[in-house]
């Protein structure tokens, strides 16, 4: 595999403009990812495309108003699997896809992340009762933050 090390420089210049932790952008089979204070990875595999914010001109700050009670690897975590603004709810003033006590099926849309413009519906990897609500609507969250906590 070519390393394209100038790939590399650029989206580490976009990280540090952006203030994001991580970056992937994908071409073809090659996925470059770069993670503040982390590696730098490529690999071949599946398109993931960018994983950017809806306006990547915007500094983006870490969500820290959200419960850390939560770790990703809690079995019953919902992780954002992109960078972008989650949204509870289809649209303003519409109920919320999910709350927390609501009993969920595989499946099930629980909050959608907009990310360059697409909204992305996560959906409940298993069944079980929404324990905690972490994102609020129109949060913005990053990759690995968790979401929500379904038991």
């Amino acid at each position: 595999m070519k390393i394209d090390e100038q790939a590399i420089r650029k989206l580490a210049e976009l990280l540090d403009e952006t203030k994001l932790t991580e970056i992937e952008v994908a071409e073809g089979e090659q996925i470059i990812r770069v993670s503040r204070g982390g590696a730098v990875m490529a690999s071949g595999g599946m398109p993931m495309g960018f994983s950017m914010p809806s306006d990547p001109t915007i500094p983006q700050q870490a969500n820290t108003n959200a419960p850390s009670t939560v770790a990703a690897n809690h079995p019953g975590a919902v992780v954002s699997p992109m960078v972008g603004t989650a949204y509870t709810q289809p649209e303003p003033g519409a109920p919320q896809f999910v709350k927390k006590g609501d009993v969920v099926n595989v499946g099930d849309t629980l909050v959608i992340i907009e990310a360059m413009k697409v909204m992305n519906p996560i959906k409940a990897s298993k069944s079980g009762t929404v324990t905690q609500v972490l994102v609020q609507s129109g949060q913005p969250v990053e990759y690995g933050d968790v979401l929500m906590v379904i038991e």
